[in-house]
């Protein structure tokens, strides 16, 4: 079930690929992190003392988007090799005492009281950091996907419900939705302005991570995003990079799928991890609509495309994360507009918006529900794909399957 029931222009593809365009923002979050004091212009009632979980990459550039932002106070970091925690930590002007490293590191960081955390971790561990950091009484703010399986989903459901309950803030960072020209587009879907959808395309394509071998131990295969060339501590690509797509095409239906079929392979040289990195899945929801996904991440030049186009009668919408968002036919078309810089604009919007929900006490925390399906969407394709077949979301969620990665001899 549902946790949340409730003039043309040629698509310009994007020249640079957004895997390079992360690895470069990873590279240069390295070097030019701000210290929280250097930028901090909030009143002292309305700063947030913010811990950050997971400051490789990603993790220290989204860092430096808070430093920036002047409402946050970043006063611990946390993460499993000693040596980027203390780096990065000495980047953003923590106290080396709250620096903290090894597998139970998000523990000590929660214990040593901040406002609220940040996670940037694999997924594989979102769903008990989340809970820890709600049990505590922190404010939430994480990457996608929020799980890997779907006990992972209900877990990150439940800490999401336990936060509004308890008066505190809880956020995913899903970058297209907080697009004004997404957001209008959708809206005039929503309105009737294709009338009556029939088919739902989207479709996510880019360059593969690298995949070296795996060995005993997996903290191997926790640096440089490699891990999303595994199922159990990234998901796969189709839960982890393909979701952005898939989640567009699930705000315009308003609804979750009931099957999902298709078939999946690994295309990529000499391969170490398990996750397909081709595939085609169709899904069917309640109503009838249909939607088609297709994905690769393959080294071949194609670069970077993710969007998602919904087809009515004498209309339709399209929507890409890189590119144009319009509405084109109908009595309600939309010119819309280029979508630009959405992967840091979205998550500059995303951290805004969590601090003047903080602050001004909104505890609604509408992306759950929405990113709590939509990574089950990913998880339920991935599962069809993988073994050929047609799946249905109630027997997904029946079976309730659990990935569990052996951590025993990983430094605590």
């Amino acid at each position: 079930m549902s946790l949340d029931k409730a003039n043309h222009d040629t698509e310009r593809r994007p020249t640079l690929s957004r895997r390079r365009f992360i690895r470069g923002a990873a590279a240069g979050a390295a070097l030019t992190v701000v210290r929280a004091s250097a930028v901090r212009g909030a009143e002292a009632n309305s700063t947030i003392d913010l811990g950050v979980v997971g400051l490789g990459g990603r993790g220290a550039w989204i860092a430096n988007l808070f430093a920036r932002h002047g409402g946050y106070r970043i006063t611990a970091v946390a993460d499993y090799f000693p040596e980027v925690a203390e780096a990065r930590g000495e980047g953003l002007g923590v106290e080396k005492a709250r620096r903290f490293s090894g597998l139970a590191a998000y523990k000590r960081m929660i214990d040593a009281k901040v406002d609220a955390v940040a996670l940037e971790t694999p997924p594989y561990f979102f769903p008990g950091h989340a809970a820890a950091a709600v049990e505590a009484g922190c404010h939430v703010y994480m990457a996608k996907p929020v799980a890997v399986d779907v006990p992972g989903c209900l877990t990150i459901g439940e800490a999401g419900r336990k936060a509004g309950e308890r008066k505190r803030c809880f956020l995913v960072d899903f970058q297209t939705r907080t697009d004004p020209f997404f957001q209008e587009a959708v809206k005039r879907v929503h309105e009737g302005a294709l009338g009556h959808v029939a088919l739902l395309s989207s479709y996510y394509t880019d360059e593969a991570f690298p995949d070296p071998p795996k060995t005993a131990r997996p903290d191997s295969r926790f640096r440089n995003l490699v891990w999303v060339n595994d199922i159990d501590l990234g998901g796969g690509y189709l839960v982890n990079a393909g979701i952005h797509a898939v989640d567009v095409a699930l705000w315009l239906a308003r609804q979750t799928p009931a099957t999902a079929m298709g078939s999946a392979r690994i295309g990529r040289a000499d391969p170490h991890g398990d996750s397909c990195d081709a595939y085609s899945v169709t899904y069917e929801f309640p109503d009838g609509l249909i939607l088609n996904h297709r994905g690769e991440h393959l080294h071949n030049l194609h670069g970077f495309t993710c969007g998602c186009v919904a087809y009515g009668r004498g209309a339709y919408m399209e929507g890409n994360y890189a590119g144009k968002a319009w509405l084109r036919g109908g009595p309600k078309g939309y010119r819309g507009g280029d979508v630009e810089n959405l992967y840091e604009a979205g998550a500059v919007r995303n951290i805004a918006a969590f601090h003047q929900n903080v602050t001004q006490g909104d505890f609604a925390n509408p992306t759950v529900a929405s990113s709590v399906n939509s990574t089950l969407a990913t998880i339920l394709g991935r599962d069809a794909c993988r073994h050929n077949t047609k799946l249905t979301w109630d027997e997904m969620m029946k079976t309730n399957r659990r990935i569990d990665v052996d951590l025993i001899g990983l430094v605590q």
